[in-house]
């Protein structure tokens, strides 16, 4: 999509758009926000259609962020109602177990090929999807597959040894 078309279907959908999801959710900021994150992903996405053709797009893309915002403050929230958890504090042994293998992960990441590396803190750290990784390396999935089995048993290999 050119950057014209873009900012113009910007211009005319953001202020529909950011009421569509305040009439569902009450909180204009929330909304505001939301419908940011929307257009951003659909302009990162590049897609090739006229700017008519993407408004059901929008929608769909807003109300399953909005939904997905929802899911996740409701799992916040009960998490934090949940009485803290005296038994799973730990003990300075498990403590320096933990300091020790995160040492160790860090060491094994930084020895990895870079590819595989690259690949693997995309999708564990980025939380990309397969495709998307092949689409910003522009590999095939299944060369993304492959780079992510050998980053994984390259990982259990080294810290299984230490």
């Amino acid at each position: 999509m050119k950057r014209e078309d873009f900012k113009r279907l910007f211009d005319e959908q953001f202020d529909h758009l950011r009421n569509f999801l305040y009439y569902r959710c009450g909180d204009a900021e929330l909304a505001t926000d939301i419908v940011q994150d929307v257009f951003l992903k659909l302009w990162e996405k590049q897609l090739d259609k006229r700017p008519e053709e993407l408004v059901g797009l929008l929608y769909k893309m807003a109300k399953d962020a909005l939904v997905s915002k929802y899911r996740h403050s409701q799992t916040e929230q009960s998490f934090r109602a949940r009485p803290p958890d005296d038994s799973s504090s730990q003990t300075p042994e498990e403590a320096v177990s933990y300091e020790e293998l995160k040492t160790n992960y860090e060491k094994a990441l930084r020895r990895m090929p870079e590819k595989q590396r690259e690949v693997f803190l995309m999708s564990r750290n980025d939380e990309l999807k397969y495709h998307e990784i092949a689409q910003r390396l522009e590999l095939s999935i299944k060369a993304v597959e492959k780079r992510m089995k050998h980053a994984l048993q390259f990982l259990r290999e080294a810290l299984a040894v230490q």
